[in-house]
């Protein structure tokens, strides 16, 4: 009995980059705001809006995409937007396999993708960073890619329970 297990978070350096830039002007604009000898801003104020800027930012910080294999199924949670774990028992799948797709050209980048502007059929995609995914076709015709950043260890894992899929 073979276990795949991946825990993934938001840490590229690109991301970080472009957040601390995208926190930059509005911080600036309300310093700026705060100096002025005439300004209206109360010290209060002030430092509710910087704290809500910093918090708004750093959230992303805070979502997790945790994958699980086993011999029940596929299981994944993408917390906070899944409180509970989402299992895709083997049952209901009737291919499972690993490969390269294009984040953003087919799902218009990471998250929680697919449905609105992106693939507004029936696929859908989970994932935090890279290239690389579990690709599900359900029987339903439902289609689901989980991002992952182990590629060999997950198409081990697959081929391991590739008899379960009927």
């Amino acid at each position: 009995m073979k276990i795949f297990k991946e825990e993934q978070n938001f840490r590229q350096t690109w991301l970080i980059v472009l957040l601390i830039i995208a926190c930059i002007v509005p911080v600036t604009m309300m310093i700026k705001k705060y100096l002025k000898e005439d300004s209206t801003l109360s010290t209060q104020e002030f430092a509710i809006t910087i704290g809500v800027i910093l918090l708004s930012i750093s959230l992303i910080f805070f979502f997790k995409l945790t994958t699980k294999i086993d011999e029940v199924g596929i299981h994944y949670q993408f917390f906070p937007l899944h409180f509970k774990v989402k299992t895709i028992p083997w049952n209901t799948i009737s291919k499972a396999y690993v490969r390269t797709y294009y984040p953003i050209s087919e799902f218009g980048g990471w998250g929680l993708r697919g449905g609105f502007f992106f693939n507004k059929g029936k696929e859908k995609a989970v994932n935090v960073s890279g290239d690389i995914g579990i690709q599900l076709i359900l029987k339903n015709g439902k289609k689901l890619l989980i991002g992952t950043q182990k590629k060999e260890e997950a198409k081990r894992v697959l081929e391991t329970y590739n008899l379960k899929i009927n």
